[in-house]
């Protein structure tokens, strides 16, 4: 299959409306080729006059760490051309920034998770290309959690961010289709364009939304592998939480919970006895782990592994959001007074639990709080918004 930065460098009548342009590329590491050359790098090769480009969170090297870690403007020592951050003094770019381009090239790898903050880019970089008169294509890649659709809708007012609008945590949509459905949600006049790849089958076993032929690159420092990829729409509200999420080890977020304060095995137990069925498809295993940095640094922790991989995998059964939202739950039943949110800054968001702006507003977090509250009634309100997305971007799946 290809991606679209492949098939744009193989087709020239594709690059054929670039000449003459001036071409801005907002990209990170793995924003490459299928040869692994970086887009930057192939399309300057390739003729493409690339005037500057853009780094999104964790930056255009994708060195920086943890959230609200800024990176600084510079300029590309080999090229000489300005490479802006829109993770640093603004998120949105700045009319001086539009203002070095025509053309606006989208290339980042996403993780299909509403509150990955790349979907967010997409949209300030929309919005500012309609009021700027600029062109914006987005170079489609995969989809890596595939087609399912997880989670609560962002209600409005809770958008951020990590929330850009009112989708669920897992959008199923690829980059190229959340365009598309910005543009109609927010009513943007802008000359948008897609790239889309060829040969992509989302529901093709055994990658679900990852080729098999293709390596996986991390497109954010702890976005290590495909297990990651699947996992993350819910092992991202550990964010929101004091528990670790494994930040600090070689598998961060692919763990429901770590702290050196919780029994790993009765949590399971819990969670087995409350809602067996929101534990399908995937295994889960006691591990230990001792982060080197962040949260319960150099403190032995003791928590669950998810394997959403190999002969463990069900596509179609594994619900991470619901089994996350499980775990929480099962640590408050097991333990009431638990300190289980944390209230600390997130994204730029002040006035709010970090686990309220994470998941769109506070229904999770009133669900897992409430002794009297069972697995039904937060399934019901998820499904619901589920059932209603999917209707709402059929007409714009692009595969």
């Amino acid at each position: 299959m290809k991606f679209g930065i492949d098939r744009l460098l193989a087709d020239p009548a594709l690059r054929a409306p670039l000449e003459g342009k001036r071409v801005s590329l907002i990209a990170h590491p793995a924003s490459v080729t299928e040869g692994l050359v970086h887009s930057l790098d192939a399309l300057i090769a390739a003729g493409v006059n690339v005037t500057s480009a853009f780094g999104p969170q964790h930056g255009l090297k994708g060195d920086k760490q943890d959230n609200m870690v800024e990176t600084m403007d510079e300029v590309d020592p080999a090229y000489g051309i300005p490479v802006f951050s829109l993770y640093g003094e603004v998120r949105r770019p700045t009319p001086a920034m539009m203002d070095t381009a025509d053309v606006f090239l989208f290339d980042l790898q996403d993780l299909g998770c509403r509150i990955y903050t790349f979907v967010t880019t997409l949209l300030y970089l929309l919005e500012e290309a309609a009021r700027e008169g600029k062109s914006v294509w987005v170079l489609d890649r995969p989809n890596p959690a595939g087609r399912p659709v997880e989670g609560t809708t962002l209600i409005a007012g809770q958008e951020s961010f990590v929330g850009a609008g009112p989708m669920p945590m897992r959008h199923g949509l690829t980059l190229g289709e959340m365009g598309h459905w910005f543009i109609r949600q927010f009513n943007l006049n802008v000359d948008y364009h897609v790239i889309a790849m060829e040969g992509w089958q989302p529901d093709a076993a055994p990658g679900f939304g990852w080729p098999e032929d293709r390596i996986w690159i991390n497109p954010s420092p702890n976005a290590a592998n495909l297990n990651m990829a699947r996992a993350y729409a819910g092992t991202v509200m550990i964010e929101g939480a004091t528990v670790s999420e494994g930040r600090g080890t070689t598998r961060p977020l692919e763990v429901l919970f770590g702290a050196p304060d919780i029994d790993a095995k009765a949590v399971l137990a819990e969670m087995q006895a409350f809602a067996p069925e929101w534990l399908a498809g995937c295994a889960l295993r006691e591990c230990w782990f001792e982060p080197t940095f962040h949260k319960h640094a150099k403190a032995l922790c003791n928590g669950l592994m998810i394997h959403a991989e190999g002969s463990f995998y069900d596509h179609e059964g594994f619900r991470p959001w619901r089994l996350q939202a499980l775990a929480f739950k099962a640590i408050r039943r097991l333990q009431p007074d638990y300190p289980l949110w944390r209230d600390f800054p997130y994204e730029y968001e002040f006035d709010r639990l970090a686990i309220d702006v994470i998941n769109g507003g506070p229904a999770l977090r009133e669900w897992v709080d409430n002794p009297a509250s069972l697995p039904g009634d937060l399934d019901t309100v998820a499904a619901r918004d589920e059932a209603a997305w999917r209707k709402e971007v059929a007409d714009l799946l692009l595969y």
